[in-house]
């Protein structure tokens, strides 16, 4: 009786904060030159979070300069005439405050947490480096080389980045999503430095932006210091966008990949609804009843009851203009890719042919109920949430949404869109072929 209780309570009390978290007291204002500014007060603690969204990212880019959205957000911190190398971070910090930044393919956000009285400075500092960035040979090396370096750790000498590489390279023929943004090793050794200036005057510019700034601050006081600083900067919204010209994919695409690993792995991506859209809620519904956690249907099978997998599962990645869907296991030593596919296939085939018992969707929409709540508890995740939905959606009303959207998906939903999008022909499958030494990457198309 006293844990009902108890589970009762903490169920009316997220119930609650889920309701107070759709209600935001958010603002929006656009200037002149076309930079939005959304503004939401929460005077709980003397602090800010400021964030600015460039609609920008590894999709904007072309054969020969990939990566080179990922090298902006570093070449960002190498200074201008008043601001020296690497000095941006150091003033927020001995400031008391923290700044970061990070690139995908559709976006590059630069973000800083600050006191309540450093608004000012942080927006100059923002301003200064968004017109007078030192774009040189130096800053150029210096910042190519940490890429460099980069890529070489989180992706080509990872477990499973080279994976992904390989993944997205098959996956698309024709669209930019089949790079990501690490870009690829030979374009970033030979981007050059009017390379970079072509493409900093291109889209890093107030048209192309969206500033939120949440914390202890009055709306019509940020206007005007946003104002103050980037008011007179000229905008351009007339960007070139990419055009989804991926041809259909009517076939499943295989490649053996050879690289040294430990265990026999797979990686399958199916293509799946872009950000936002009405399928993407189910099919996100559908990737928890397959892989929300230990009782998941792919963990059952294959790690528990079958014991021939270490980890399997499948998960939704939205972007803007198209998502991925992965499904993967790690198999087991002794046991083959083979038969990882064959279960979690089996797995994916019964949710589009019968319905999820109703446990089973309760269970996921509780999981994704309770993460938009502990996923919105500070000021920098619901100026994240409001920079997404703004920059890539267009809404960021839609951020509100997102609770009623999970709650609505119906058993039929799922199964409507297992066999939309989890489709066999239009199947890419990356599979690890286990070797011992070093050897040269292998796959129909290979990071170069």
């Amino acid at each position: 009786m006293k844990r009902t209780i108890i589970m009762v309570t903490l169920l009316l009390m997220l119930l609650t904060s889920l309701s107070s978290a759709q209600n935001w007291p958010v603002k929006k204002h656009v200037y002149d030159n076309g930079m939005r500014l959304l503004v939401l007060e929460d005077h709980s603690t003397p602090s800010i979070n400021m964030q600015i969204w460039y609609h920008v990212g590894s999709k904007n880019e072309r054969p020969g300069i990939t990566g080179v959205s990922h090298l902006f957000e570093h070449m960002m911190f190498m200074g201008t005439d008043k601001v020296g190398p690497e000095d941006f971070s150091r003033i927020i910090q001995k400031n008391g405050g923290i700044s970061n930044a990070y690139t995908t393919a559709d976006m590059t956000v630069y973000h800083q947490d600050i006191g309540k009285d450093q608004l000012d400075l942080v927006a100059e500092l923002e301003a200064d480096r968004l017109q007078h960035l030192k774009i040189n040979p130096e800053n150029l090396a210096s910042e190519r080389q940490v890429v460099l370096e980069e890529r070489g750790w989180r992706y080509e000498n990872s477990p499973f980045g080279d994976i992904l590489i390989q993944l997205n390279a098959n996956m698309y023929l024709a669209h930019p999503y089949q790079w990501l943004p690490i870009g690829w090793r030979k374009d970033i050794e030979d981007i050059t430095v009017e390379d970079c200036q072509r493409y900093f005057d291109t889209y890093y510019n107030p048209g192309n932006a969206v500033m939120v700034i949440a914390g202890d601050v009055k709306f019509d006081d940020v206007v005007k210091v946003i104002d103050k600083y980037f008011g007179d900067i000229p905008g351009n919204s007339d960007f070139p966008r990419p055009i989804w010209d991926e041809p259909e994919q009517k076939g499943e695409r295989r490649v053996d990949f050879h690289k040294v690993s430990q265990l026999p792995i797979f990686v399958a991506g199916y293509h799946a609804p872009a950000a936002g859209t009405d399928d993407s809620y189910p099919l996100t519904v559908l990737a928890r009843i397959l892989s929300g956690g230990e009782s998941s249907r792919a963990y059952q099978r294959l790690v528990y009851n079958e014991q021939i997998a270490l980890f399997a599962g499948g998960e939704y990645g939205p972007n803007e203009q198209e998502g991925t869907f992965y499904a993967y296991a790690a198999m087991q030593p002794g046991n083959t890719t083979a038969a990882g596919e064959k279960s979690l296939y089996d797995e994916i085939e019964k949710l589009k042919n019968e319905p999820v018992t109703a446990d089973e969707l309760q269970k996921a929409k509780n999981q994704l109920e309770a993460e938009y709540f502990m996923g919105a508890q500070s000021l920098e995740q619901k100026a994240s949430r409001l920079g997404y939905a703004e920059t890539i959606v267009g809404d960021y009303n839609t951020v509100f949404d997102e609770p009623a959207k999970y709650a609505a998906v119906t058993a039929e939903d799922i199964m409507r869109v297992a066999k939309k999008y989890l489709d066999p022909m239009k199947r890419t499958v990356i599979t690890v072929i286990q070797e011992q030494q070093s050897s040269p990457m292998m796959g129909l198309q290979g990071g170069n």
